[in-house]
């Protein structure tokens, strides 16, 4: 059951870590952000034609950085990883950062990384598939010593993670899902849930739209936590921020803020991430306001 509600944030990989990027991990950590994700993307939309670094790299350097502040991605997915070099990463990097790390975890979308390798696009359906072996796999990866899988996309032929990781049985998942497939892992594997809201309202939606959906996602989480007979409240519901009708308005002030993360944590989320600052950009934000948010929000909440 989760107590209390949490604030995070997003640091996009888009500074060179002596020209800014290192001293933005210091300053989440200093502002008291519950847990620092970063994308786990080879290159992300309007960023593709700029600098964009690798995750792992730059969490193990975050994680040398730091000594309090969780750290994770947000989220990793197929379209370019392979469980078993993905779960000796994360082993590694759960060691050097002493137990810090989440991993978040979703299908992957049709964007640069679903092609970037050389292959077909895959349908929506080759998508579950996939991620319905893989997270599975990454599982045992990374509770069990040695391990051999002959699946329909991924196979490991003694694959050995000797010590496995700091955190026991395993680092938490926090997996991304809307669907019914993806949901049912995330309530059989996830120590927490990620969504984004309903992407079909971004253009034309309104914020009570958006509420309303992200409502009926939860109503669905809960079901397929029934189903299972896991009891849902023992699951961190996630809601990465910026994807909504709303989009970059709970930025704008502390006050929007509070109200923002006031109602979407009534309707039963545990955690609220937002994106640090990158001037010129669809994260453009005032640097005040968001430490004001980071440093004030959730006392004003009541947290």
């Amino acid at each position: 059951m989760f107590s209390s509600h949490r604030l995070s944030t997003v640091v996009l990989p888009v500074r060179r870590w002596h020209e800014g990027g290192r001293d933005q991990w210091i300053r989440a950590q200093e502002l008291g952000f519950h847990t620092a994700y970063t994308y786990d993307h080879l290159s992300w939309r309007s960023f593709r034609d700029g600098p964009w670094f690798g995750s792992v790299p730059t969490l193990t350097a975050a994680a040398a950085a730091t000594d309090r502040l969780r750290l994770g991605t947000l989220v990793t997915s197929p379209n370019f990883r392979h469980p078993v070099t993905l779960a000796k990463d994360l082993i590694t990097l759960d060691d050097v950062s002493g137990g810090r790390i989440t991993l978040g975890i979703g299908a992957g979308g049709n964007g640069f990384d679903a092609t970037v390798l050389g292959q077909q696009p895959w349908t929506p359906r080759e998508r579950a598939d996939r991620f319905g072996e893989f997270v599975p796999l990454l599982d045992r990866l990374l509770t069990e010593d040695a391990v051999s899988h002959e699946g329909e996309h991924y196979a490991a032929d003694g694959a050995r993670n000797i010590p496995g990781c700091v955190q026991r049985p395993r680092l938490p998942f926090a997996v991304a899902a809307t669907g019914p497939r993806g949901l049912a892992l995330a309530a059989r594997y996830g120590q927490a849930w990620v969504t984004t809201g309903d992407p079909k309202l971004f253009e034309t939606g309104t914020p009570e739209q958006s509420r309303q959906a992200l409502r009926g996602q939860l109503e669905r989480l809960g079901a397929a936590c029934e189903t299972i007979g896991r009891d849902v409240a023992g699951i961190g519901k996630i809601l990465l921020t910026g994807f909504t009708p709303d989009r970059g308005r709970p930025l704008e002030s502390l006050d929007a803020f509070v109200d923002f993360a006031g109602r979407h944590f009534a309707l039963g989320f545990t955690e609220i991430v937002i994106h640090a600052p990158i001037p010129d950009s669809d994260f453009a934000a005032d640097e005040k306001v968001f430490e004001r948010i980071a440093t004030e929000a959730l006392a004003q909440l009541g947290h």
